[in-house]
């Protein structure tokens, strides 16, 4: 009986939990972690309102969850706090350009894609149309990024030029100290859209499948179900590509994944 009462009175830490489907339809609204700054994903447009494809997916997803338009709250997050904002229950989805991986499979479940993005090139160049183009030429790429090495290897006579920003990037493009910039076709899609003086070569170097983030544990079985069949059914009916159309991305094919 002693062992019993010491173990009743022990006061356990309340630790916060990501809430269940049942759970959320009670609440009445999604709690969905989002970007705000990676034009044409999730971006704020002149007005501060929230815009683009990630958006459109979390505004939509309430909806066909919960039956009700704008049934969601949307909390921008920083690249950092994408993954632990779901396993410590602050959200109860991430929709924030994020690829899975194995050690994120260790800390979360990830949705069927929704968009295939990759490493893509941009210039303003009109001479430069494939990758046998780019041989011998000058190409900038982020430092540390594994883009890196997948250029490297498809183009491998090209002279790579590391650069801290994008900005960086496009100050070497705009004084001739480079012909290319190899980032991610997501990111580069919104620099074509602010500067039109620039292109995406019509190539892809590598396929990175996006997908929404979701807890682990069997208790999550029905919301990862729900949110896979609804992601699937918009491949079907094409509103998935309508909308990756519409927000000027590079048509993707997702059902390879």
């Amino acid at each position: 009986m002693f062992f019993l009462w010491l173990f009743a009175s022990i006061k356990t830490p309340n630790l916060a939990v990501a809430a269940e489907l049942q759970e959320i339809v009670e609440r009445g609204y999604l709690i969905v972690a989002v970007k705000d700054n990676v034009r044409p994903l999730a971006f704020r447009d002149g007005e501060g309102k929230l815009q683009g494809l990630e958006i459109d997916i979390a505004q939509r997803l309430a909806a066909e969850l919960l039956d009700k338009p704008d049934a969601v709250k949307l909390q921008p997050v920083a690249n950092r706090d994408r993954l632990s904002v779901v396993v410590d229950g602050t959200v109860d989805l991430t929709i924030a350009r994020v690829t899975q991986n194995a050690s994120r499979d260790r800390l979360v479940n990830f949705s069927i894609p929704y968009y295939l993005d990759g490493t893509a090139l941009v210039t303003q160049d009109a001479s430069l149309q494939r990758l046998n183009d780019l041989q011998q030429r000058k190409v900038a790429v982020l430092k540390g990024s594994d883009t890196i090495s997948t250029v490297r290897y498809l183009i491998p006579q090209v002279q790579l030029i590391g650069v801290d920003s994008y900005e960086q990037a496009r100050s070497l493009l705009e004084s001739g100290n480079a012909d290319a910039f190899a980032a991610d076709a997501s990111i580069l899609s919104g620099w074509v859209q602010e500067y039109p003086q620039y292109r995406l070569l019509p190539v892809r170097l590598s396929g990175e499948p996006l997908a929404v983030v979701m807890p682990k544990g069997l208790q999550y079985n029905q919301l990862r179900q729900r949110v896979n069949d609804v992601i699937a059914r918009w491949k079907r009916e094409g509103w998935l590509q309508e909308r990756v159309k519409y927000w000027g991305l590079p048509q993707s094919d997702t059902n390879r994944f």
